[in-house]
Parts: structure tokens; C-alpha cells; sequence
């Protein structure tokens, strides 16, 4: 086994651990934490790639993987930040973070 495909199939477990995480859980944060994990596999991916692919096609100094890598934590990070402060100001109100309970928004 290549050392490309190996983290290639540590990047899908991780993946579907985040997904099956997302889908079953009630609770809000766990889900968060579950797409989180999600987009941690997508940037496991890119520095695979980005370090087992060709460096430099010419143009450019091969840096391509790993600014999207960093550009995607970076959405990562702000999602997180946005999503628990929804949590949180919905946990105010409500006194939960069930997502079966959050029918309604209302300020």
C-alpha cells in the first residue's frame, strides 16, 4: 500500500466517523463536532495530495494543497465559531441543545 493511499483511507474513516456522528446524534454540539470532523477529512485530503503530487507543473512553487488546506480551516473555524454561538444563544432560550426541540427560532 502506498503511503498516498493509506491516508487516503485514514481521511474516509475519519470522514464517515464525522458523518454517521452527524446523523445520529440529538444533541447540537455533537453534530457540530461531527462536521467538524467531516471537514478535518477534506483537509487531510488536500496536504495528501498536495504532498504526494506533482510540486511544480511549471507555474507557481507548489503550495497550492496546502493554502486551500489552510483556507479550509480557516472556514472551519468560522463555521464553529457561527454554529455555537447559535447553540448557545438557542440554550439560553430553550435551556437545550436537543435539535428535535429546536422547531422554532423566534427573538
Amino acid at each position: 500500500m502506498t503511503p498516498l493511499a493509506a491516508f487516503l483511507i485514514v481521511a474516509a474513516l475519519v470522514f464517515a466517523i464525522g458523518l454517521a456522528i452527524a446523523l445520529t446524534r440529538r444533541n447540537a454540539i455533537l453534530v457540530l463536532i461531527g462536521i467538524e470532523l467531516m471537514l478535518n477529512a477534506a483537509n487531510l485530503n488536500l496536504i495528501a495530495f498536495w504532498r504526494f503530487g506533482p510540486h511544480s507543473s511549471g507555474t507557481g512553487d507548489g503550495l497550492t494543497g496546502m493554502m486551500f488546506a489552510i483556507f479550509s480551516i480557516a472556514v472551519a473555524a468560522a463555521e464553529a465559531a457561527v454554529g455555537l454561538g447559535l447553540v448557545i444563544a438557542y440554550h439560553r432560550h430553550a435551556k437545550t441543545t436537543d435539535l428535535d426541540a429546536m422547531t422554532r427560532m423566534k427573538g
